[in-house]
């Protein structure tokens, strides 16, 4: 993950939070969960911890129990000090999945709670990711914990070195083993599905395959991470109101959040994996309207801009992976 990156701020977040959360970036370039010199707790002390204290001021105390800490009078970094940032995201994940099941229906207040709680949670999986803006190796050590550790840059996975060293923290492997390992054998680019070359020096065809897609999987990652920003309404800023309109009915029946990136990026590899097309996503809306086949192929011209056969519709639709299919819930042709 570069060290520049935009938090994802949700719409409707309270006002005193979001301006915190761009206070913050505008801040914490130099720190990082590892910088002696600029730890990044400290900076969400500074920061984000006033800010969120005055906005849980505003609200009735009942809230206080969805927020770690908050109920027991202790901030936000101190919890973060307590269980690290990734057990933060999911403390703050299933308390807001909490919350979100005893609310029946939601006011305004609820609503800009949880676009407050989702800023936050995205901000400290951020944290977690992110790297010194400058590092260097020390000299004589066999892996050198200041490498980047981040997601395979084609999927969702760990790259092979962050999985290595999650091992390494997690002691589950012995000194000799440690020793054995040369850092440049693991990639801190790509997991080990997506190593480049194979054990045996050839060319890794699935590694082939996604870089060929890389621009495509961006474009379909860039789309979910905006739809899972606000997922009251199309949101995926793709250009296209059928295709803005897919995404919002996929999320509908999925519980991914904007912190839930290892999974959205695995989403978005298997979208183009399997081919699913901005034209098939566009046929998956008209359908889930009630048009037909023909009806469908009267409105998506193909790539000679000229309708589709019902053939063609057909042989399209029935390509689709069941997990992309758009078969939950009921939709009407006014609404598109």
């Amino acid at each position: 993950m570069k060290n520049k990156s935009n938090i994802v701020i949700w719409e409707g977040c309270a006002p005193v939070v979001t301006e915190a959360i761009q206070r913050f970036e505008e801040r914490w370039h130099p720190y990082s969960a590892s910088s002696r010199r600029y730890p990044i707790v400290r900076l969400i002390e500074e920061v984000i911890d006033p800010a969120l204290a005055t906005y849980m001021d505003t609200l009735p105390g009942s809230y206080a129990g969805h927020v770690p800490g908050a109920g027991a009078g202790l901030g936000f970094s101190a919890i973060i000090r307590m269980v690290g940032l990734e057990a933060m995201v999911r403390m703050q994940r299933q308390l807001l999945r909490q919350f979100i099941k005893t609310v029946e229906q939601k006011s305004p207040t609820d609503e800009r709670f949880i676009a407050t709680l989702e800023s936050l949670n995205g901000l400290v999986w951020d944290c977690a990711c992110k790297r010194p803006k400058r590092s260097s190796s020390t000299k004589g050590v066999n892996l050198n914990a200041q490498r980047k550790h981040d997601f395979c840059e084609l999927c969702g996975n760990k790259t092979e070195f962050a999985a290595f060293m999650t091992t390494v923290a997690g002691q589950r492997i012995n000194d000799v083993e440690l020793e054995d390992r040369n850092k440049l054998e693991l990639s801190h680019q790509y997991c080990e599905e997506h190593r480049p070359k194979l054990a045996n020096g050839e060319w890794n065809p699935t590694y082939r395959q996604a870089k060929r897609s890389l621009t495509q999987f961006n474009i379909e990652l860039t789309r979910l991470t905006h739809q899972c920003a606000n997922r009251s309404k199309p949101h995926a800023m793709s250009g296209d109101e059928l295709i803005d309109n897919y995404f919002f009915q996929l999320m509908l029946r999925l519980t991914l959040q904007s912190a839930d990136k290892a999974e959205l990026r695995n989403l978005a590899r298997r979208m183009v994996d399997s081919k699913l097309s901005d034209t098939k996503k566009k046929m998956l809306v008209l359908k889930r309207s009630g048009f037909s086949q023909t009806e469908i192929g009267k409105q998506i011209l193909n790539t000679k801009q000229q309708p589709m056969t019902r053939q063609a519709v057909s042989k399209a639709l029935a390509s689709v992976r069941k997990e992309f299919l758009l078969e939950n819930y009921e939709y009407t042709r006014e609404e598109f």
